[in-house]
């Protein structure tokens, strides 16, 4: 076997440049409301591309291709036979680009879907909005956290809709337990926990690194990425394990769990952040987490989040659920629906009286009740959730807002604090302490070396674009 050619740190881009990014992006920051309204006045069918086609990329593709007023216009897509896939999905009519540039470039797309592994959807959500495009950008919304203030900042500046891929909000069900918590359905909030548990040993192996194939485009994969070589579990799907595209569970699945709690709640962020773990059980040449604990301190409550993919366990809360415990009562929520559990209301006395059977003389008694059957709250049971439903209401609410110009479901700027949540876990486990967070100032308190990794540098070319950007 020839040896491996490490990616190229650097190759001359096509499509926008700087001066058209300044120009289209100038341009765009005119669109208004007023605008948008005469638009699709003319033609109410709205030009979608779509930019990635994994496995979320396709569910996408699929739901926003069903609306009666989208049609599907464009696909980027950096591996061929993915690219052959998503066009057949779509009617073969819609466009065909490597380099998602392209795509920006064209006019018959009014908005755009970022469906790429999680290292390119804040960098191609600001190349989007500066070239005039609103997007539906997948979530985990950012791999560090600075990335979030700049995506919010350059869709603010040229007047974007943006939509985060945390679909739970355009849950019917969802909005009734938010209502209900609300209004103090379980009393004052204690804590919340969340739980993803699956095992996958003995882990994904330990391929040696070789030349990317030829029907993907690497270096345009990689991206902002830092070059490094090409193994087969960096890339499509498995490229989730590694930190320089991701972070693990806590990234993906906790920005939906906590999403949840951010958005019920009305919380800005964490205090502190605590978490443990690593990459401890499974054998292979992955990175992130195989087993993580956190804990955040939010104002009035804490929330524990635990993943392991290393033991399958029991209960668990699964895909995006969380437990609310509060003082009358909790609530399981997820995706299939959520039900309201009551707390018994008793006599504290015989709480404590009846510890292993009973305390001997001169330990608490039981005293007499008059009901044995008092709670502190009402149950309840909502069975209605659907998750695919869950998808397309808010591929909807984003399309409703592309035409109005109002703020979606899931906006930018929660997103952002919702992201910054996970990242700080994944820091705090990283460095092994505690963090302190002021969620106003966005800064981590009395930790230099933990400030600095709020940010993480691009690759040369990509650094380029983004400085443009951002300015």
């Amino acid at each position: 076997m020839n040896a491996p050619t490490p990616a190229p740190e650097e190759e001359p881009g096509q499509g926008l440049t700087r001066r058209n990014f300044i120009k289209t992006g100038t341009a765009a920051a005119v669109w208004t409301a007023a605008s948008w309204d005469r638009v699709l006045g003319a033609n109410e069918r709205v030009g979608i591309g779509i930019i990635g086609f994994g496995l979320v990329g396709r569910i996408h593709t699929r739901n926003f291709k069903a609306q009666p007023d989208v049609q599907v216009v464009a696909i980027a897509e950096t591996h061929g036979p993915r690219m052959e896939a998503a066009v057949e999905l779509v009617g073969g009519h819609a466009a065909q680009y490597r380099d998602f540039r392209k795509l920006l470039e064209d006019k018959n797309s009014d908005a755009v879907v970022v469906a790429t592994p999680d290292h390119w959807h804040a960098l191609m959500t600001m190349m989007a909005c500066a070239a005039g495009k609103d997007v539906y950008v997948e979530k985990p919304l950012t791999l560090f956290v600075r990335e979030g203030r700049w995506m919010a900042e350059v869709a603010r500046r040229h007047q974007r809709v943006v939509q985060v891929g945390t679909q739970q909000r355009s849950g019917a069900h969802y909005q009734r337990a938010r209502e209900m918590i609300r209004a103090g359905r379980l009393g004052q909030l204690v804590s919340v926990q969340c739980n993803y548990f699956r095992n996958v040993t003995p882990g994904f192996g330990n391929p040696p690194d070789q030349h990317p194939p030829p029907e993907l485009d690497y270096d345009l994969w990689l991206g902002p990425a830092p070059a490094r070589s090409y193994n087969p579990n960096r890339a499509i799907y498995h490229f989730r394990w590694f930190w320089d595209y991701s972070g693990g569970q806590m990234t993906n699945l906790g920005q939906h769990s906590l999403d949840t709690v951010h958005w019920i709640t009305g919380v800005k962020g964490p205090t502190a952040v605590t978490s443990a773990g690593g990459r401890l059980f499974l054998k292979d040449n992955c990175e992130v987490p195989d087993l993580q604990d956190t804990i955040l301190e939010y104002p009035g409550f804490q929330t524990v989040c635990q993943f392991r993919e290393c033991a399958a366990g029991g209960a668990q809360t699964g895909m995006g659920g969380v437990v609310f415990h509060g003082n009358k009562g909790s609530m399981v929520l997820s995706r299939d629906g959520f039900e309201v559990r009551p707390d018994r209301k008793e006599n504290p006395a015989n709480i404590v009286a009846r510890i292993i059977g009973g305390h001997p003389v001169g330990g608490p008694q039981p005293v007499p009740e008059e009901n044995q059957e008092r709670f502190w709250t009402e149950p309840a049971k909502d069975t209605s959730g659907d998750w695919k439903d869950q998808y397309v209401q808010h591929v909807r609410n984003f399309l409703d807002c592309v035409k109005s110009r109002k703020q979606p479901n899931s906006d930018l700027e929660s997103g952002h604090r919702v992201a910054t949540a996970c990242h700080l876990a994944n820091l705090s486990l990283r460095l092994g302490r505690r963090l302190r967070w002021d969620a106003t100032k966005e800064e981590i308190v009395c930790d230099a070396e933990a400030a600095r990794m709020l940010v993480r540098p691009y690759r040369a070319q990509w650094d380029r674009e983004m400085n443009v950007l951002v300015g």
